[in-house]
């Protein structure tokens, strides 16, 4: 077996791709009804919306942070947890035990951890996720893009084993440090949306640093198309199940958090209106 099908299984298996899910829709569908041009919303508030509310029902899904939160029992204080939560939101919100997943954040960038897999986010233009270039993203970024590859046998060397030392920038020797030694092995969920569609992009994999035109993942799965297990409580429900994903411009929303990010899937947002008008020819821009 393979490393793609061997994560993929483990993660679903454990119910930890189906609150991705879970989560990237509920944010998307939240960010979309809450905006409101008129308002004086504009494309960096969307992005900066979505990525914020993607982040906070990561928390909730796998109760951590703020949401790791029990009472005097021992359980946990739903009030908090679904507080603001939409009915949609809460009778497809898995029920994932709390200390499933942990909050494993990386050079500041939030990142969340099951067993020896750890996962960050990664905003991008929507239908541009699988060329994503990461050689233009945040160091952070790079990093995790420049972990050793899973085939045992790489056909093609390291990025830096052809280069001289002392062509070597104070930059790249840092990357070529952290090539080999990133603890837990560290994936990406790549997000974006069409705002004026709907259509919603999320990929999960392991990035390839692509300077050399080479693909931008050694392998990703489309989370908003793959089947996903529920996690065997009464009550939950699969996330997105037989219904449309969404997808928008965020990257800016993250680059707060650690610059760099994009993303690929597709589907519709059921309950949002979009307002968002996409100038032609305008493109989105990660500061990452």
């Amino acid at each position: 077996m393979g490393e793609q099908q061997e994560v993929i299984a483990e993660l679903r298996d454990a119910g930890v791709l189906a609150g991705v899910r879970w989560a990237y829709q509920s944010a998307v569908r939240r960010s979309l009804e809450t905006y409101c041009e008129a308002d004086g919303h504009d494309h960096a508030w969307l992005g900066m919306t979505r990525f914020t509310l993607f982040r906070d029902r990561l928390d909730r899904v796998f109760s951590c942070e703020r949401y790791a939160v029990s009472i005097d029992d021992g359980t946990r204080d739903v009030d908090v947890l679904y507080a603001e939560l939409s009915e949609h939101d809460l009778a497809t919100m898995p029920r994932i035990a709390p200390g499933h997943v942990t909050r494993t954040d990386l050079y500041g960038s939030a990142g969340w951890t099951y067993s020896d897999r750890r996962f960050l986010l990664a905003a991008g233009e929507f239908g541009r996720l699988r060329t994503l270039p990461w050689s233009e993203r945040s160091t952070t970024k790079q990093i995790v893009a420049m972990q050793v590859s899973p085939d045992p046998h790489p056909r093609q060397p390291s990025l830096f084993e052809d280069l001289p030392a002392e062509e070597l920038s104070p930059f790249d020797e840092l990357l070529r440090a952290a090539q080999r030694h990133l603890d837990p092995v560290t994936y990406m969920v790549a997000h974006s949306l069409d705002a004026t569609t709907g259509d919603a992009e999320l990929l999960f994999g392991r990035p390839k640093l692509n300077v050399r035109g080479d693909p931008a993942w050694h392998w990703c799965a489309d989370l908003l198309a793959i089947p996903l297990a529920g996690t065997g409580e009464p009550g939950t429900g699969e996330p997105g199940a037989g219904e449309p994903g969404t997808g928008d411009v965020g990257a800016q929303a993250e680059a707060r958090d650690d610059p760099g990010a994009q993303d690929p899937a597709a589907s519709a947002v059921p309950d949002a209106a979009v307002r968002l008008r996409v100038v032609k020819g305008e493109r989105l821009r990660d500061s990452g």
